[in-house]
């Protein structure tokens, strides 16, 4: 057998050569030279077992009907110890791209020199591209309609991914909408570095016990930031003694049990970002809005939203960012901090209740609010700038973060439109879209090499 070495063409590549059929089908047959027809290629298969099930392949006179398996070698099949698993008793074809013998009983179709080596060559280039974008140099060439089109997929993929997270909150609060959007709104305030510090702050803080206290700004903002482990043990400052005072009245009567102060993060952050302004701009949120789901459902604008969504702290933080540390001069939650609560919690929640009550015109009321908002500002985007690619709202940004995430930082580029478009998936059968876009790519020309 022989030794494993990085294929040319992985099995993920194969796969989709399969599936399109992007491979010379001309005069098709078994290393055997029986002769094959391919009648449906199957369905992908993402669990166990075979790659590709209810495939129909006519080999010889007789039609067959089952699965099919693909490796990149077909010696594969025993290393991967297919012969010891029922569920691969059913395979009538094994696709290889190198076949190396020996015979299994299966019938075996080699693809290697049916294969456009330009292809090949095409998926190497990207994923050995040390670009942050693997595709950056093609993105230029890739059709607007294409780009508009995957652009919009993307965008309600991302929705759906966020509105999944709360979707999944329902359970653990018992269909209580007022809860899941507390936790989705304070995650917002954490962010980006302290999303998780703030999650687990609300989750060891009892809903029943903040909303006992939302009449009370300083009571809610004793029990935020004892819970938070942000008091002072010995504070200098009238006030945040009073806190502690009320905290530890609160502790004994529900029976609390705080975070650990180290789970904060204060490094590299802009002071109005710092954990004791956002706790204390959370707690003027809540003493603000005591039903702050119900608010929000009520307000029909993004312009009404971000007015829900600010709210002043108590004047201690008028000239303090920390406990004990004086300040010349303070701000809370920006403009741009607010968008991002609207972005990441408020239209997929709007979004998520919308499909919890199968009401559709509540979900688009989620992606509307998107639409309405400016695109994001961050790191991201600056990249996707700079091969010019422009979102134009926050539903195209949020379609942008998601293609960088979800398919360019994976390569997944077998799973992406642009991808496949550059590579010739997107085509048609042994189509050769995007053939133009690689002219001088690697220096080698197109020629249809088999």
């Amino acid at each position: 057998m022989k030794p494993f070495v990085d294929p040319l063409c992985p099995e993920s590549l194969l796969q989709f050569i399969w599936l399109s059929g992007r491979f010379n089908m001309e005069g098709l047959a078994t290393v055997s030279g029986e002769p094959l027809e391919i009648i449906h290629p199957g369905q992908l298969n993402r669990h166990a077992g075979p790659d590709f099930s209810a495939a129909q392949i006519r080999i010889g006179p007789l039609l067959w009907a089952g699965n099919v398996e693909v490796h990149y070698r077909s010696s594969d099949w025993r290393r991967h110890g297919h012969q010891y698993n029922p569920l691969y008793d059913r395979v009538i074809l094994h696709v290889v791209f190198e076949h190396d013998g020996p015979e299994i009983g299966i019938p075996v179709l080699e693809l290697q020199p049916r294969i456009p080596k330009f292809l090949l060559r095409r998926y190497r280039a990207l994923m050995d591209s040390a670009d942050e974008l693997p595709c950056s140099r093609l993105l230029a060439r890739v059709p607007d309609g294409l780009w508009e089109q995957w652009q919009t997929r993307l965008t309600a993929q991302r929705m759906e991914r966020k509105a999944a997270v709360f979707t999944g909150w329902l359970q653990q609060t018992r269909a209580n909408w007022e809860e899941v959007c507390l936790r989705a709104v304070a995650s917002c305030f954490g962010m980006p570095v302290n999303t998780e510090a703030f999650r687990t702050l609300i989750a060891a803080t009892p809903f029943s016990v903040m909303a006992r206290q939302r009449h009370s700004l300083f009571g809610l903002e004793a029990l935020l930031f004892g819970q938070a482990g942000l008091l002072p043990e010995h504070p200098a400052d009238d006030y945040p003694r009073r806190l502690l005072d009320e905290y530890r009245f609160l502790r004994r009567k529900y029976q609390l049990m705080p975070m650990a102060p180290h789970d904060w993060h204060w490094l590299r952050m802009r002071p109005s970002s710092f954990p004791t302004m956002r706790v204390a701009c959370l707690a003027a949120l809540l003493h603000k809005e005591p039903h702050l789901f119900s608010a929000m459902l009520d307000r029909p604008g993004a312009r009404e939203l971000a007015a829900l969504f600010t709210a002043a702290p108590s004047g201690y933080w008028d000239n303090h960012y920390r406990f004990d540390v004086p300040s010349v001069r303070t701000a809370a939650m920006g403009r741009q901090s607010v968008q991002a609560l609207l972005v990441n919690a408020v239209g997929p929640l709007l979004h998520a209740y919308g499909a919890w009550l199968r009401n559709g015109a509540l979900q688009e009321r989620g992606m509307a609010l998107w639409r309405a908002l400016e695109p994001e500002d961050n790191r991201i985007m600056r990249g996707w700038r700079k091969e010019a690619v422009i979102a134009r709202s926050a539903a195209g940004s949020q379609g942008l973060t998601e293609l960088r995430q979800q398919y360019c930082d994976e390569k997944k580029c077998l799973e992406c439109r642009v991808g496949k478009e550059l590579l010739g998936f997107e085509g048609g059968v042994n189509g050769r879209v995007g053939e133009a876009a690689w002219q001088g790519w690697d220096g080698e020309g197109e020629e249809d090499d088999w």
